[in-house]
């Protein structure tokens, strides 16, 4: 099968479960112009994957918004460095039980079902060329180069959001439901340790989420502080440019070597997560965050191949400060230096972080005002993330945030206390879109419920007419 032919299969298959039906929700009018029924922010795999679901639930009145170039959502051709997705490569995720829609089928339409097997993952650039794809044999309504800055309650199931970008359509538009479709980084902000954000200038440092021009490293001693995959991806990206040396520091005194996720891919807890309680969730995510991920192996030994990589257990950075153009690092190990640092040290989230949720986000309830976890495992960082209900909505801390809050929905990594590995992994989405559309698409219900319902009851289109034809 070409891809051409592929193109042509999708369709059919979307025929089949008559995909594009006359939409069901009441239009909804306003001074200001347009009211879409859902707004969803970020085009990456999330949002496409959401824009599909809903359209398949004949919520067509969707507009999804990046504010990146076109082909340029998400991680994948940004900061991504790795080689391979780490996510085994059979798990469905976003075609939603559509066949012709895995990456499998995109893959062997070119590649041949040989091709296929000849893979262990799924290449990164590949990833992203599936999602472009998709995005277009879909005919997913993306508008580019379009950055939210400000979610603006109006009424009760009304935001205004305030844009900017060379691609935004107007400074402001309106919508009934909101989707922050918004990535890893999106519930919160990547974070760079005080020790060395207050103690080296910029120009020697950068977080793995920026974009680091290691082509000007090229001879130069470097330091990577983490011990999780993307630290080992940026060490191998690094020596494979030129870099002469790349020394990987990490504080546990010797590198995790069991992956919970892959406990998780199997034993129904993905798709049920949110089924369990309180206690339960808070103390599977602790645990989670504690043993954390390993590298994969391919990560881990592409790295460690390359005669200029050092890695360093055991070596939490106790100091950092300069001297000339240099960094100097001090650790239980004692001191080196380096001609730059690369920080990989994950992400901070509250929404308390996201300027976009500004006006909202002191009546957004999070964790810690809903549990009280064990002394033993209870950790700040857990507590920050926002207590949301299994459809992916915020929750209120008070009766005014109920109002301000009704319609808004948090599909990134920020869900992950909440929901599990839903928006934050791929081994999830297939189970979280489709929870996170049913939530929106009945909350549109209800919140028309007065209006639908009266039209039943006033419902009077004949459909039998036997009967009356019998008697003229």
């Amino acid at each position: 099968m070409s891809l051409e032919q592929l193109n042509a299969q999708v369709q059919r298959d979307l025929s089949y479960i008559a995909f594009g039906g006359a939409g069901w929700v009441q239009p909804r009018s306003h001074d200001e112009g347009h009211v879409h029924d859902v707004a969803i922010i970020g085009g990456g795999q999330s949002g496409l994957g959401a824009a599909f679901a809903l359209m398949k639930e004949r919520v067509s009145n969707v507009i999804v918004l990046d504010e990146n170039p076109e082909g340029k959502e998400g991680p994948w051709e940004t900061y991504a460095r790795m080689n391979t997705l780490r996510t085994p490569k059979h798990l469905p995720s976003i075609d939603l039980g559509v066949p012709s829609l895995t990456f499998r089928a995109w893959w062997e339409a070119q590649a041949g079902a040989e091709g296929w097997e000849a893979i262990d993952k799924i290449p990164r650039g590949d990833w992203m060329s599936y999602l472009r794809w998709y995005r277009r044999v879909l005919n997913l309504p993306v508008v580019n180069e379009t950055r939210l800055t400000l979610v603006e309650p109006l009424e009760k199931g009304l935001y205004r959001l305030h844009l900017e970008g060379p691609g935004a359509p107007a400074p402001q538009l309106l919508a009934r439901k909101v989707i922050l479709a918004t990535g890893i980084q999106g519930g919160g902000e990547w974070h760079v340790p005080p020790l060395v954000s207050r103690h080296v200038p910029r120009e020697l440092y950068a977080h793995t989420s920026e974009a680091i021009d290691f082509e000007a490293l090229r001879g130069k001693r470097i330091s990577v502080l983490g011990g999780g995959a993307s630290a080992f991806d940026n060490a191998s990206f690094a020596l494979a440019a030129g870099v002469a040396e790349a020394h990987v520091f990490v504080r546990r005194p010797e590198l995790p070597r069991i992956n919970p996720i892959r406990q998780m891919e199997h034993s129904g807890m993905i798709e049920h997560f949110p089924r369990l309680s309180d206690e339960d969730k808070y103390a599977v995510m602790a645990h989670f965050f504690k043993h954390n991920q390993p590298p994969t192996n391919d990560t881990f030994q592409r790295a460690a191949a390359w005669p200029g990589f050092r890695l360093h257990v055991g070596a939490p950075w106790l100091a950092v400060r300069t001297e000339g153009e240099r960094a100097v690092v001090t650790t239980p190990q004692g001191e080196e230096s380096f001609d730059f640092l690369v920080v990989s040290t994950g992400l901070l989230t509250d929404p308390a972080l996201r300027p976009e949720l500004r006006l909202v986000e002191r009546h957004i309830a999070r964790w810690g005002d809903r549990y009280e976890a064990p002394a033993d495992i209870a950790s700040p960082v857990l507590d920050a993330h926002p207590y949301l209900t299994p459809g992916f909505a915020f929750t209120s801390r008070d009766e005014e945030g109920a109002s301000r809050l009704h319609g808004l929905h948090t599909f990134n990594y920020s869900a992950m206390i909440s929901c599990g590995l839903s928006a934050s992994a791929l081994s999830g989405m297939r189970h979280a879109i489709p929870k996170l559309v049913s939530e929106v698409a009945g909350g549109l219900f209800l919140d028309d419920r007065e209006r639908i319902l009266d039209q039943f009851y006033r419902y009077d289109e004949l459909e039998f007419t036997g009967w009356m034809d019998s008697l003229s």
